[in-house]
């Protein structure tokens, strides 16, 4: 019973939790640095070719178009993998200009869209298709796709999948907002399986690391129901 209370607290319905929603309020802010910082990266180490460079910015303005569309208040998920006529999805992006920095990102946004839509199979496939890249935009990128794949291997019951994304998750992006988020769900993944000493060492982690954030009182709760 234990085990299925703690499964239940992280379904797919809840893969974005409140502190996840940081992602989709600022996700077009930290994909225009990202995208900026990987393009000089790309000019400074010789991408000046005449057909390299025009092709990383048309990706990158036709990435802006299924983002658009992400991001609306009333998102169309399904709209903005698969576009349309007016404008392109990230599948468009993917399938024109998969080798450019943006093209990289909207196998990030494929995944995140096809789990919006239930489809956990494509879902998983294409998060493990983004190369995961240097810089703080992208850690933080980094971080979230990492944590999505552990979402899935929740949903999936695979938990000791799920704590090893976790893990990845926590160690790509190293700061108050998202890595105790990962610290609480790799102690309910341990919970699942009955590993209630491993659970309360994630917790005690995030009491110790991030005394300060938004998962620390959220960590002495579930201290208290594993002790």
């Amino acid at each position: 019973m234990a085990k299925q209370h703690v499964a239940e607290q992280e379904t797919l319905g809840e893969a974005m939790n409140k502190t996840e929603l940081f992602f989709e309020k600022n996700g077009r802010l930290l994909s225009y640095i990202f995208l900026g910082l990987l393009v000089l990266a790309a000019l400074v180490y010789g991408y000046r070719a005449l057909i390299v460079s025009p092709r990383v910015e048309k990706a990158a303005e036709m990435i802006a178009e299924a983002q658009y569309r992400f991001e609306d208040q009333n998102a169309d998920y399904r709209l903005a993998l698969e576009g349309d006529a007016n404008g392109a999805g990230f599948l468009d992006v993917i399938g024109k200009y998969g080798s450019t920095p943006s093209g990289n990102l909207a196998m990030h946004y494929a995944g995140i869209c096809y789990l919006k839509t239930g489809d956990l199979e494509n879902a998983a496939k294409y998060l493990a298709k983004y190369s995961h890249v240097k810089g703080i935009p992208g850690a933080l990128i980094n971080a979230q796709n990492y944590g999505l794949q552990g979402d899935i291997a929740v949903e999936q019951q695979d938990y000791a999948k799920a704590v090893k994304f976790y893990e990845k998750a926590v160690k790509a992006a190293d700061n108050n907002l998202t890595a105790p988020m990962y610290l609480r769900k790799a102690g309910l993944a341990e919970q699942a399986q009955g590993n209630n000493k491993k659970a309360v060492e994630f917790y005690e982690q995030i009491l110790t690391s991030y005394p300060a954030s938004m998962d620390a009182r959220e960590a002495e709760k579930l201290l208290g129901s594993v002790k």
